[in-house]
């Protein structure tokens, strides 16, 4: 591994010892940062979701903010709004930005806010800016965000439409820990309670800070190289057209008559589908130290990347089927090559 790997992989274990159990929350959320992709997490109140996104944050040199989603937030809550100020004796127009004008967004209960307020980010995850009145503003070269949200079938939950849905470069499913990283997720709370008590001051600042003394706090330029290593990374033919045959699974599902794909799909992925799996198949290939891409890289993001861009037929969501369910058939017979 090179030095930026190094430093990547450092990220990901100075995260890790944050967030028990959820390795491949983790890594999904570095992930998503070295291909300037947004994330999706998806799971049960307390399984660590918006920790794991404020742990990331603790170890990047740069701004955090975060959008507390609820039904009564407005679209200028996100975004930020234009108001009124005087200079030199007379009224002017002043932006004043919105929370969304950080490098690490976290967007937390995404799905607890209505339609309108969630598309006030669609401009900012697609474009990088963010249009107030007649004004464009620029977002942050590094510019993410992390949505969190809880599953739709909880009370008071607005679910996602699919345009937006299709702007996350992965969804990730969070579950519960397993036994022995219930046990160690105990102790860390302990010990980080005891460490602020130690430090005679049991606020939430005292917490942050010592966050920030015990992060490693990445500069955003080694981010920035690790995406420039990321275009060198080589895809062969057979990979790409594993891709597009995965991608193309969920549209002609037909086309494999002796699977359930046909019976269980109804809208199948965008072509963002198949860009995205590209990009993550090289991130996580180059996280894995290699410079080429292999099928199984490309297996081991589908189910995050290709999940939420298909829409279920009636028929699969009245028999219960999962997405997991059909990802896991279009891995059983697609063909590699």
């Amino acid at each position: 591994m090179n030095q930026t790997q190094q430093a990547i992989t450092s990220l990901i274990s100075q995260v890790e010892k944050s967030v028990i159990g959820q390795s491949h929350v983790v890594r999904s959320l570095v992930i998503g940062l070295l291909t300037q992709g947004h994330v999706l997490l998806e799971g049960l109140p307390g399984t660590a979701k918006t920790r794991s996104v404020k742990s990331l944050a603790d170890n990047l040199h740069t701004s955090f903010g975060r959008i507390q989603f609820t039904p009564d937030l407005l679209p200028s809550d996100v975004t930020g709004t234009e108001v009124y100020q005087e200079q030199n004796g007379k009224p002017q127009l002043h932006f004043q930005p919105g929370p969304i004008f950080n490098s690490i967004v976290l967007a937390d209960e995404i799905n607890r806010a209505p339609a309108k307020v969630q598309a006030a980010l669609l401009e900012a995850m697609a474009e990088g800016t963010i249009t107030v009145g007649d004004q464009t503003h620029t977002l942050p070269e590094l510019f993410m965000v992390l949505a969190t949200q809880n599953p739709v079938e909880q009370e008071g939950t607005y679910p996602l439409p699919e345009a937006q849905m299709d702007r996350f470069i992965m969804k990730v499913s969070v579950d519960y820990p397993d036994d022995d990283a219930e046990l160690d997720i105990i102790r860390l709370v302990r010990s980080e309670e005891s460490r602020v008590e130690e430090s005679g001051d049991s606020d939430e600042n005292s917490a942050s800070q010592h966050n920030t003394e015990t992060s490693i706090q990445l500069d955003p330029s080694v981010v920035m190289q690790a995406r420039t290593e990321l275009s060198s990374v080589e895809v062969s033919e057979i990979s790409e057209r594993y891709i597009v045959g995965l991608v193309m699974a969920t549209r002609k599902p037909e086309r494999y008559s002796e699977s359930n794909l046909s019976c269980w799909i109804d809208i199948g992925s965008s072509p963002r589908a198949s860009i995205s799996l590209d990009k993550c198949a090289r991130a996580y290939a180059w996280l894995q130290g290699r410079n080429y891409v292999e099928p199984d890289d490309i297996r081991a993001m589908a189910h995050s990347v290709l999940g939420h861009r298909i829409t279920l037929s009636y028929d699969a969501l009245a028999d219960g089927v999962t997405q997991e369910q059909v990802i896991n058939e279009l891995l059983d017979h697609v063909v590699i090559g």
